[in-house]
């Protein structure tokens, strides 16, 4: 099967005030349609770096990351990325306006929320007004009715409380969606991922 992600023996560097800093390495993995991939790893050990560095690769991000690697690093031609960082500063509006924005099935985008128990007395509130943990349930609906062939999420659990955690389980399990992940959740892990790798 064609991987979609392919690393190879990769090390990645960048420059601190204090000198250089080996974010990844020799590190090998691939993933492939309908796999689940976590990556776990201590504070700090490059999990975010690699992540943004496979965005900027695949033109998903023109964030510009000044590291060095060694190793392979390969995306798939034309993939497809639907990704959820850790910030949700940049949610605004309410759910009308964010699916529309979105090009996002209004209906849907509220079943799914309603999922992650997301109360309807929310749709009619200002999604600035929302709590962290909603704000990252917004982010993940959006995620996932975002055709793509490959789901990158940064820490999806933030804010996020056990029940609708394991509400999100299911949602992957149904949706089968193939997913590249970082979280410090080992429950969740265990649960979802077919392969973990550690950096």
């Amino acid at each position: 099967m064609a991987s979609l992600l392919s690393v190879e023996n990769l090390q990645v560097q960048f420059q601190t005030k204090k000198g250089i800093n080996t974010a990844v390495d020799g590190v090998s993995f691939s993933v492939e349609k309908g796999r689940i991939l976590g990556i776990v790893g201590e504070s700090g050990c490059g999990k975010s770096t690699f992540i943004k560095m496979v965005l900027q690769k695949s033109g998903s991000s023109t964030e510009r990351l000044e590291v060095s690697e060694k190793g392979l690093c390969e995306v798939a031609s034309g993939l497809i990325i639907s990704y959820v960082g850790q910030e949700t500063k940049e949610l605004k509006g309410d759910i009308e306006q964010f699916c529309e924005e979105h090009h996002l099935n209004k209906s849907l985008f509220c079943s799914i929320l309603r999922q992650l128990d997301f109360d309807r007395t929310q749709f009619s509130k200002s999604i600035e007004n929302y709590s962290e943990g909603q704000k990252k349930k917004v982010l993940l609906a959006k995620s996932l009715l975002t055709p793509a062939h490959l789901y990158i999420w940064d820490e999806p659990l933030n804010y996020i409380d056990v029940f609708s955690r394991m509400q999100l389980e299911q949602l992957i399990l149904a949706y089968e969606p193939t997913i590249l992940f970082v979280e410090h959740d080992v429950k969740f892990c265990e649960k979802i991922a077919t392969q973990v790798v550690k950096l």
